[in-house]
């Protein structure tokens, strides 16, 4: 049964079970702590504009970060397309070793020997591997130090550059440009543009305008310098460089630059002249060692110091380099035959040597023994003979019988190249120089040395002009005279009077076969020389007397061959000889009457003797002395000699039988020395004073040339 009235509380566990834990109270919730609520600052003015200014600075500040970034890296991705960009056109390095747009000429003597250059020399590729080490350390050294680690430019390079030129008052840009060896060579290579001539007008306006100087173009020179990098190895740039680096005296190149001041290979060079070659490139003209030896030498010493200090050298070495510096090859000291070069480039096949595209090699005529004994004779009598502070000149050349020129001096500075050349570009008067060709004329047609001639005060009248009576030197006629003694003593009249009797137009002629190229006078002044003409013309006119009466053209090209080929292209017939002008013996005659003139009691020309020797020639006088001249020969040479002034200033105290005289016997002593002597091809005449009639001069009207007798002109070959 259930007790369903008795209720009972129902168990649950807390009472089933008396040990278990009474039930923890919730713990007692701790009031949230309420945040101050904040107060308003109140701000004046200022505080305003402080604000404004801090966030105003805060938002530009972020502005330029986020834009120099973004810029930065923008610059930074156009900078790597343009460094790969010239990266991928830079050709292969045989293709820019020789960046030239004209060839070379080098011309060698009569022995092979090479003794001039012109245009722009390139000895031939070398490499880093091929050239001297010293040559690399040298170059390195003084250009680059930082070579082998940078990466084509050098931050600290400019901006050391910069702060000298701002420092020294430049602009930043101007004087010192911080550039890298890769830089340079990329100015060389004009950033990869080649030379045009339809851009360009010469390959000297190409060159300044790579060289210019502009922000664009330095950031440009930059990129390029990168892209080179990339391209290339560091000992390719460097192999473009020692290629195409300009060292001065037209030498393109350290190989070039080597045979041209060394006369030896550039793997050959010592240290000292190692220097000397780096010292070059800041400025390859004016510290050229042809020009101041001396000045390069002491700018090769600094080059020496700096590899000392980068331990290039050791310091017995570099002291070794200091106490040996570098000189000059026997060729390059000479500097032998400027003008003589000069004229055969003028002279030579336009397409061969003023506007050559290849390397030309011309074998000359030039002895350099010869050609030192002319200079050194012309130096001699101008130090002790002519007055200090004197702007006289004077001019020399020396040749064959055949017209081959041994010698040329075109002024008294023998240095120079390109310079006004006296010898062949001034024409003077000839005066009394211009005689014997009036004597050969009479010769050939029948006359003796021992005819007479009748030495009076004459007058020849001329339609238009009146009476023209010269005068003799000395101011004196010795009536009759032999034509030997005319000659010798370089009478006016007689001369005068044999050309107006043979008949002025075979004078001319005759002058005129002999090689006299000017225009001639027309009047009886013909036969004192009134006529002008160059000493190069007159000189090679005598050597056709001495030949034996053939026409002479002076040559001094033997033959002419490319580089690197042993046939040549062209050559001369090794002689200048041409067509008989007179006939021999009136040639022998005449060298007989003329060796009077220097051997004889009396003769103008007795200054030029030389003890020993047999000598033949003629001086010349023109009016007022304005000019000088002294023409002989040997059995072997016949040598000009020119004197006056450029402006045609008339010399005081000069005459063709003084200084001249004394030049030609100071360039002949040293030409002869040790040589044996060769005889005079002369004749002279049998008997004594010959008993023809004596010529005589005459005041009336010279005859036409027209009415010149036709017998006579048969005798020189006609009209």
């Amino acid at each position: 049964m259930s007790n369903s009235g008795n209720k009972q509380t129902p168990l649950v566990a807390e009472k089933r079970y008396s040990n278990a834990p009474a039930p923890k109270k919730p713990a007692p919730q701790k009031p949230a702590r309420r945040k101050p609520a904040k107060q308003k600052v109140r701000r004046g003015p200022i505080g305003w504009l402080i604000a404004s200014i801090v966030g105003l600075v805060r938002f530009v500040f972020m502005f330029i970060w986020r834009l120099m970034w973004r810029g930065a890296a923008v610059m930074t991705l156009i900078i790597g397309l343009g460094v790969f960009y010239f990266a991928s056109q830079m050709p292969p390095i045989t293709e820019v070793i020789d960046g030239r747009a004209r060839g070379s000429v080098t011309m060698t003597d009569d022995n092979g020997d090479v003794f001039a250059w012109r245009g722009d020399q390139f000895g031939g590729m070398i490499t880093t591997d091929t050239v001297s080490a010293h040559l690399k350390n040298a170059v390195v050294a003084s250009e680059d130090k930082r070579f082998y680690g940078h990466f084509g430019i050098s931050p600290r390079g400019i901006a050391s550059a910069v702060r000298i030129n701002l420092r020294e008052g430049r602009g930043p840009l101007s004087g010192n440009g911080g550039s890298t060896i890769t830089q340079q060579v990329g100015k060389l290579l004009c950033l990869g543009v080649p030379f045009d001539p339809s851009t360009w007008d010469s390959e000297k306006a190409y060159e300044e305008d790579c060289r210019r100087t502009t922000l664009w173009r330095k950031v440009k020179e930059a990129v390029f310098a990168m892209g080179m990098e990339v391209a290339y190895t560091k000992d390719e740039i460097l192999t473009i460089y020692l290629n195409r680096a300009y060292l001065g005296a037209g030498s393109r190149g350290f190989e070039a630059a080597s045979q041209r001041y060394f006369g030896k290979s550039s793997a050959e060079v010592t240290p000292a002249e190692a220097a000397m070659l780096s010292s070059l490139l800041p400025a390859p003209t004016s510290r050229a060692p042809t020009r101041d030896l001396e000045r390069a030498q002491n700018f090769a010493n600094v080059v020496i110091g700096l590899m000392e200090a980068q331990g290039y050298l050791s310091a017995s070495a570099a002291a070794e380099a200091r106490a040996n510096p570098a000189t000059l090859s026997a060729a390059a000291e000479r500097r032998a035959g400027g003008y003589f070069a000069d004229w055969v480039m003028a002279s030579g096949p336009e397409f061969f040597t003023r506007n050559t595209t290849e390397d030309v090699i011309i074998h000359t005529t030039l002895d350099q023994r010869i050609q030192t004994a002319a200079e050194d004779a012309l130096t001699w009598v101008f130090e002790n003979k002519v007055s200090a502070g004197s702007e006289a000149q004077a001019a020399i050349v020396v040749m064959s019988a055949d017209g081959a020129v041994r010698a040329m001096v075109g002024g008294r500075d023998n240095t120079v190249t390109g310079a006004f050349n006296r010898a062949i570009q001034a024409k003077r008067q000839t005066g009394s120089a211009f005689k014997p060709f009036v004597y050969a004329t009479a010769l050939d047609l029948g006359m003796t040395p021992m005819d007479m001639i009748n030495d009076i005060p004459t007058c020849w009248y001329s339609s238009g002009s009146g009476d023209w009576c010269p005068n003799n030197y000395d101011d004196k006629f010795k009536g009759p005279v032999t034509m030997t003694q005319a000659l010798r003593e370089s009478r006016n009249i007689p001369a005068v009077v044999l050309s107006e009797q043979m008949g002025r137009e075979i004078v001319r002629k005759v002058a005129t076969g002999f090689g006299i190229e000017s225009d001639l006078a027309a009047g009886p002044a013909l036969a004192l020389g009134a006529s002008e003409s160059t000493l190069l013309e007159m000189t090679g006119a005598y050597a056709g007397i001495l030949n034996g009466g053939s026409s002479v053209t002076p040559y001094g090209l033997l033959d002419l061959r490319m580089q690197g080929d042993a046939e040549p292209l062209m050559d001369s017939a090794g002689t200048g000889i041409g067509e008989r002008v007179i006939q021999e013996h009136a040639a022998r005659e005449l060298t007989w009457m003329m060796s009077q003139v220097v051997s004889a009691e009396g003769g103008t020309g007795g200054r030029a003797r030389i003890d020993g020797w047999e000598i033949a020639g003629k001086t010349g006088t023109t009016s007022a002395a304005r000019d000088a001249w002294f023409i002989g020969f040997t059995g072997e040479f016949v040598t000009g000699v020119w004197m006056g002034y450029d402006d045609n200033r008339p010399l005081k105290g000069v005459t063709g039988g003084g200084l001249p005289a004394d030049i030609w016997r100071e360039t002949m002593t040293r030409v002869l020395a040790g040589r044996t002597l060769v005889p005079l091809p002369m004749d002279a005449p049998s008997g004594t004073v010959s008993a023809a009639p004596i010529m005589e001069g005459g005041t009336g009207p010279v005859a036409p040339d027209s009415q010149i007798n036709d017998v006579v002109l048969n005798i020189l070959g006609g009209n």
